[in-house]
């Protein structure tokens, strides 16, 4: 009986990333979009950014961020499609069945990305191979030929997830801790999952600008360079360790919505807002958590200031305006509301063009202490009618009851997409 491959030799974990996932599924779905240059937004816009863009944009030189006036210029040909957030969770859906055709799901990371854990003889090179080509023909069967992927196989998360990004389109890329680490000397610093902008500018203050430079360091100097255990764990990680990392604390949540034309007034905008808010809160309760702080952004449209002295800054050259508001700790929408709309008084009265609400400040309902005098403000009140609301809403829909600040802007701003998370399209 042959025995297990040799550690060295071993991956413990297959990474699926879609290829341009939100451009690639509208291709799957209109035909005549196959083989063009294409780009999905929230809103079509020249003054909004392309949210994906398929192979065929990206040879122009769209990619996702690019604003799409700028996007239309360098190419003329470019197909512009609205997002439509509740198709591509459907998709999502449907590659994680045919992903489970062949191996199970271990994590969901984000709509285009899932883990999955190897397990015996599957952790061994030849078979991990067959078992991350079996993946991808059961996308292209159960879903579609225009979904491709990239796969990663690797020892640990980390790795895998690397090995994804190496080879794309429709890529194939296994590393093993034999190969470490000439395999990652290559790849820049920004190519580590989790060093962003401000982590590669710490790391170059401190001379570290190259991958040889960083895995040339010892423990104890990367544990210093990070701040603490997050650069012990990244030097372990980079060298093939596989463990497990600490469960997280959801730290906020929040919805944003870029506004389209008819809904740029600072009445509008307030109304989003308050949906937002809606959506937010009822998240919030599902969640069992309890709230005692609310972020507010809005960004306005460029233009000239006719309110000099009001408190906001330039974001980009264009006006925005935040607020920070701390307050006791709750989880009905009623008091939400009411915090909002305190707030956004001080607003400046400029063309908004966006709306971004979080709930920050969580703890979980076991941790909070219950209120001697919620009844005397109407808190308890409150709550008891947010439950409700949300039951009702549950049964029926979830505009069947709503407060009526947000009547007017009661379908704007539906389920979307954030890149670490699926949205419940439940939750309109």
């Amino acid at each position: 009986m042959a025995g297990i491959a040799n550690p060295g030799e071993q991956v413990n974990w297959l990474f699926v990333d879609m290829n341009s996932y939100f451009a690639s599924v509208e291709q799957q779905e209109q035909p005549q979009l196959r083989g063009k240059p294409t780009a999905v937004v929230t809103v079509d816009v020249d003054s909004t950014c392309c949210i994906a863009a398929s192979y065929e944009a990206k040879a122009f030189g769209v990619s996702t961020g690019t604003q799409l006036g700028d996007a239309k210029k360098r190419c003329p040909a470019l197909q512009v499609i609205e997002a439509r957030h509740d198709l591509y969770v459907k998709y999502h859906n449907r590659i994680k069945e045919a992903v489970e055709s062949c191996l199970h799901v271990s994590k969901i990371v984000s709509v285009d990305e899932m883990e999955c854990q190897l397990m015996g003889r599957e952790r061994e090179p030849q078979p991990a191979r067959t078992l991350a080509q079996q993946v991808k023909k059961a996308i292209r069967n159960r879903v579609g030929e225009y979904l491709r992927c990239s796969i990663g196989l690797a020892p640990n998360r980390l790795l895998a997830k690397m090995a994804s990004n190496m080879q794309k389109p429709d890529g194939l890329v296994m590393i093993t801790r034999n190969q470490l680490p000439e395999v990652l000397l290559l790849l820049k610093l920004r190519d580590i999952p989790g060093v962003g902008e401000r982590m590669e500018l710490r790391l170059r203050k401190q001379g570290i600008v190259t991958m040889k430079q960083l895995l040339d360091l010892d423990m104890d100097a990367m544990t210093k360079l990070w701040g603490g255990v997050l650069g012990t764990r990244y030097w372990l990680k980079l060298r093939g360790l596989d463990f497990d990392d600490p469960a997280s604390q959801k730290t906020s949540i929040g919805h944003q919505h870029v506004l389209p034309p008819e809904l740029r007034t600072r009445e509008q905008a307030a109304a989003v807002g308050q949906k937002l808010l809606h959506k937010a809160a009822v998240r919030l309760r599902r969640a069992k958590l309890f709230t005692s702080g609310m972020s507010i952004f809005v960004l306005f449209s460029k233009g000239k200031d006719e309110q000099s002295g009001s408190s906001y800054w330039l974001h980009s050259e264009r006006p925005l305006w935040e607020a920070n508001l701390g307050f006791p700790a709750c989880q009905d929408t009623m008091t939400l509301i009411n915090v909002f709309q305190q707030a956004w008084a001080q607003c400046p009265k400029l063309k908004p063009v966006l709306v971004s609400v979080a709930l920050v400040d969580l703890v979980p309902e076991e941790m909070q202490n219950l209120s001697l005098f919620g009844d005397m403000y109407g808190e308890w009140k409150f709550n008891r009618l947010a439950q409700v609301m949300d039951t009702v809403n549950e049964k029926y829909g979830s505009s069947t009851l709503y407060l009526g600040g947000i009547h007017t802007v009661r379908e704007t701003a539906p389920p979307r997409i954030a890149f670490q998370s699926i949205p419940d399209t439940n939750l309109k």
